[in-house]
């Protein structure tokens, strides 16, 4: 009995932090919405002022040298304009997936400072959503075969012993 317990546990368990992924999911995208319109701000008002001056954005970079401010300035824009474009791409990539696979986008994102911004403010929600059930589905059965599989190797040595047949 106490041992369908615990396994019954281990499978709630499952299925309640896997329901919450397809909501944190939402919440890094709503994150990495929030960090593309910022960045796109930042190199809007570059490119502005770099056209107001006759000057494409790669020539403006190039005059950006001689003093070791401007060269830290110039390794900084070039930073900002390389991290927008890819968290742009990323935040197309989520937004065509549907949401099973906007779960894997997630993981597999290389900008640890929008998931941990999302991270810190994540707020567990009920499923109600199709994905929602699914990974509760999921974890439930992840979480019941995973505590099963444990109890039974830990028990293992402990395991009735069969008397010898035939003699």
């Amino acid at each position: 009995m106490i041992l369908r317990v615990l396994v019954l546990a281990g499978g709630v368990v499952g299925g309640t932090l896997a329901s919450q992924l397809p909501e944190f999911s939402q919440q890094y995208r709503q994150r990495l919405g929030g960090a593309v319109d910022a960045l796109a701000q930042v190199v809007a008002d570059f490119d502005a002022s770099a056209q107001a001056e006759g000057l494409t954005r790669t020539a403006a970079l190039a005059q950006m040298h001689g003093t070791a401010f401007l060269d830290r300035r110039r390794a900084d824009m070039t930073r900002t304009f390389g991290r927008y474009d890819q968290l742009r791409m990323d935040l197309i990539a989520l937004n065509g997936a549907g949401p099973l696979l906007r779960t894997y986008y997630v993981a597999r994102s290389r900008d640890t400072e929008v998931a941990a911004a999302a991270l810190s403010s994540f707020e567990p929600a009920v499923p109600l959503t199709a994905a929602g059930g699914i990974f509760a589905a999921t974890g439930l059965l992840t979480g019941l075969l995973t505590v099963w599989a444990a109890l039974k190797l830990l028990l293992w040595p402990f395991g009735r012993r069969q008397p010898a047949r035939g003699t």
